[in-house]
């Protein structure tokens, strides 16, 4: 789809920006990425694994590609996206839940990427030094 048809798809939803990336397009709805579509047309919507399972309920497969180990062999790279369930396409309703499943999967993915690592086992005195 252009940009255009992609905004018009998701315009029930409000206002979508659609950014170029990767060789096709990233879909943004309120600041966070909610889908993207790949160079061969097909359109994936971000999940999680508290999403997947509506998303595979609904026919949805994961994007997974072929990749490589540091050693150089084939393995398979599975992505945090599901393909729009077809009903999704055709009907409002479905559209907004399994895009606004897709929104909070972005922002549960972008909250966990702004919570500082913390180390277990180290803690610190009053004086600023490790147990």
């Amino acid at each position: 789809m252009d940009a255009e048809s992609l905004v018009e798809l998701f315009a029930p939803l409000g206002p979508v920006r659609v950014k170029r990336m990767f060789g096709g397009k990233g879909i943004y709805l309120d600041g966070f990425i909610i889908a993207v579509e790949l160079s061969d047309g097909v359109l994936y919507l971000k999940g999680d694994a508290q999403s997947a399972p509506a998303f595979e309920a609904a026919g949805g497969r994961r994007w997974v590609y072929e990749g490589e180990t540091k050693a150089g062999k084939p393995r398979a790279v599975a992505m945090p996206y599901w393909t729009m369930p077809e009903e999704a396409f055709d009907d409002e309703e479905a559209l907004r839940r399994f895009a606004g499943l897709a929104r909070d999967a972005s922002i549960r993915a972008d909250a966990a990427k702004a919570r500082p690592a913390s180390k277990p086992g180290v803690t610190l005195r009053k004086h600023g030094r490790a147990k």
